[in-house]
């Protein structure tokens, strides 16, 4: 019995859907236990503190909701920096031909998203800060959506659409980088640089073993984190450090990228969403959804994303000579575009930067506009690429 339980689990970590069931069940978790007599107890846990403290020479105090999203999502955005730089490299982007399609569609689908949220949002100064929040995928969900149909949709569309959840992850990395970020220090900034040139320097002495990488990648995180600048980008810093390859045939950042993958969908990832995805429902009504910040995003993300990712991809192909990915049809190649809307994690991420320290009321509009919004665009997207694939 027991060996049959772990063959099950064996095969349910290895099915390529499974990070995307987990994460799906985390957030629902989240939803159910914050409308249950048990609202009040999930509060108090997402806000439990939590301090690290060395001596009187460091002291870091926050509510767990500010460790998961400051250092958990620091090693997801380790995961997302090795992708990256393995696809940039070797991958479906290293030559300008094979990134020239997704690259144009994932920069259609950043700006149409953005522009429309800012349209809805327009006249409102603080709910314009969150014109980043419908421009990102989710690629664990988009991915997983696409898994559970199976054989049904060529595998050409899941690098098409893995090529543009990556391209999306640095694009968001940029605004993260650029517009998220206030009252910088300019001496921890210099620290920050410094631990990257040491990083650099490792990579530069062709050291192969990840443990250094990790131990300076943690001083330029708690750097970074005190600068000012979002402490996950220290995570894509030490990413793009890591060694390709080793010269004997060997590559430390795939064995970096394999060790965290697991992690990453079975932990960070789905943490992230239980302590992030809860909203409590009382009291919200359909006027609720059309108020402009939920509705710019659920517009952004549905009508945003998939029009932005399609039309971008269709000029390319009609007048810029990029191919659509082999072996599928117009509507199947739609039916992907709608599943980029999937926002989710990195949407959530983002809004929470947005509306960092403003009304509660703020963290409810964004967490409904992005659940609604990705759960519509999956389930419009996973419905048209079932029906094409019936019909063909």
């Amino acid at each position: 019995m027991l060996q049959q339980l772990q063959r099950g689990v064996g095969r349910f970590v290895q099915s390529p859907s499974s990070g995307g069931i987990v994460l799906g069940a985390a957030a629902l978790a989240a939803l159910l236990v914050s409308n249950s007599p048990w609202g009040g107890h999930y509060e108090a846990f997402i806000h439990l503190p939590g301090e690290l403290r060395i001596g009187d020479w460091l002291r870091l105090s926050k509510p767990l909701l500010l460790w998961v999203n400051d250092f958990w999502m620091a090693i997801f955005f380790l995961l997302v920096g090795l992708e990256i730089k393995r696809e940039l490299l070797e991958g479906d982007l290293s030559t300008p031909r094979q990134a020239l399609l997704p690259a144009g569609a994932a920069l259609g689908g950043m700006a149409l998203p953005a522009l429309i949220y800012a349209a809805v949002n327009w006249g409102d100064s603080v709910a314009l800060r969150g014109w980043a929040i419908p421009t990102a995928t989710d690629i664990a969900f988009a991915l997983g959506v696409l898994a559970l149909l199976g054989s049904r949709v060529p595998v050409s569309l899941k690098v098409f659409l893995t090529a543009v959840a990556v391209l999306d992850d640095l694009g968001a990395i940029v605004v993260i980088a650029v517009f998220y970020t206030d009252d910088l220090s300019l001496p921890m900034l210099l620290a920050a640089a410094a631990g990257a040139a040491v990083l650099l320097g490792l990579n530069r002495a062709r050291v192969t073993s990840i443990a250094p990488y990790v131990i300076v990648g943690m001083v330029v995180w708690f750097c970074v984190l005190k600068s000012g600048v979002h402490a996950t980008l220290a995570g894509v810093l030490t990413a793009l450090a890591v060694p390709l390859a080793d010269g004997k045939g060997g590559s430390p950042l795939a064995r970096a990228e394999h060790a965290l993958q697991p992690w990453v969908a079975y932990a960070v990832l789905p943490l992230f969403a239980f302590v992030n995805a809860g909203v409590s429902l009382a009291g919200i009504t359909a006027g609720t959804l059309v108020q402009s910040i939920p509705l710019g995003i659920m517009a952004g993300l549905v009508l945003g994303k998939a029009a932005g990712v399609f039309t971008a991809a269709w000029l390319l192909v009609r007048f810029a000579g990029a191919e659509r990915p082999a072996r599928s049809s117009w509507v199947e190649f739609f039916g992907v575009c709608l599943l980029c809307g999937i926002g989710f994690t990195m949407s959530l991420f983002i809004g929470g930067l947005a509306f960092e320290g403003r009304a509660a009321s703020y963290e409810m509009q964004v967490k409904l506009g992005v659940l609604c919004g990705s759960a519509v665009s999956g389930i419009l997207g996973a419905g048209l690429l079932a029906w094409s694939a019936r019909r063909r």
